[in-house]
């Protein structure tokens, strides 16, 4: 998958993030100047009458992401390869904004992949700079993006499970940024181990995942303690460790996503 070494970037870099001591994660480097941060909007629609199940919109953010940055475009030479290339190597920011009616219609023609799980949408767009958001996406709010939880049963089998902070409770869109980043640091330790077919079979059934809170038991066990590469080497998990810009303290793992197999 050639669009894939947009993500390379990510491999060298995942162990060296989590080794990191908390303190040192909240990177403010770029905050005296907003407009220059470059990060991946990704929009919610959430209809006022009929709100989709919290669950799969989840779903549909963690294949999303992970669609826009595989996409056939971000192959060396394509048209959004160096935008995406600019934002994997530098900072991993994403910023989830909702839309519903005539709001949600206008952001499909801006750049990025929409992906339908169940009842839900998402559309992440290519990177861009928040001083260069179209006015389709800047004027939608970032607030209000909770949704009632639900109970949507055991993970599904065969496809990556996505493991949520029991005792980190964020909101719907701040959750949806988290599994974007966990699918993407997915495809890349793939790429890494040289399990191009694997991420192929991934692409093929549209990155389906599932997405569910854990209980206090599974993130014990799955919880990579001090030794993430380990984590990944034996037992297939990779781990979001947040950089604490909102809703959570900085160096708190948010995610544990565990391939299957």
């Amino acid at each position: 998958m050639t669009a894939a070494r947009v993500l390379d970037p990510l491999i060298s870099r995942y162990a060296s993030w989590l080794a990191m001591p908390e303190e040192a994660t909240a990177d403010t480097s770029d905050e005296d100047d907003p407009g220059e941060v470059v990060l991946m909007p990704m929009v919610l629609r959430i209809e006022r009458r009929e709100p989709p199940d919290r669950t799969a919109l989840l779903e549909a953010a963690a294949a999303a992401a992970l669609a826009v940055c595989l996409d056939e475009r971000c192959k060396p030479g394509g048209e959004w390869h160096e935008a995406m290339i600019t934002w994997t190597r530098g900072r991993i920011r994403k910023v989830s904004r909702r839309a519903r009616g005539a709001h949600w219609t206008a952001v499909q023609s801006l750049p990025g992949r929409t992906v339908r799980v169940g009842d839900a949408e998402v559309r992440a767009f290519l990177p861009m700079r928040v001083a260069e958001m179209p006015k389709e996406l800047s004027r939608l709010q970032i607030s209000g993006s909770e949704l009632e939880p639900d109970e949507p049963g055991p993970p599904q089998a065969g496809v990556p499970a996505l493991w949520l902070n029991p005792e980190v409770p964020m909101s719907a869109g701040k959750s949806a940024a988290q599994v974007g980043h966990a699918t993407m640091i997915l495809a890349a330790l793939l790429r890494g181990d040289g399990l191009d077919a694997e991420l192929e079979r991934w692409a093929a059934n549209e990155f389906r995942c599932s997405v569910r809170t854990a209980d206090a038991g599974t993130w014990r066990r799955l919880h990579p303690g001090d030794d993430p590469e380990a984590a990944w080497r034996r037992h297939r998990v990779a781990v979001v460790r947040d950089a604490g810009f909102t809703e959570v303290d900085p160096g708190t793992v948010t995610v544990l996503a565990q391939w299957p197999g």
